[in-house]
């Protein structure tokens, strides 16, 4: 459990989580469309999950 929380609390995680976070507000507000978004996300999600499967 403490491993978990470690690995999650590293730099790369931390900036995946605030990154998804902003673009999750601006998609809300109207201020990115919401296929830029649907873009971004992806990008991001696949690169954080991409380097997450490399460690193991």
């Amino acid at each position: 459990m403490k491993e978990r929380l470690e690995r999650l609390l590293c730099v790369k995680s931390i900036v995946t989580i605030l990154l998804a976070s902003v673009f999750c507000v601006l998609a809300m507000r109207g201020t990115i469309a919401s296929e830029q978004f649907l873009t971004i996300f992806t990008m991001i999600i696949s690169f954080y999950f991409g380097t997450q499967h490399e460690r193991m």
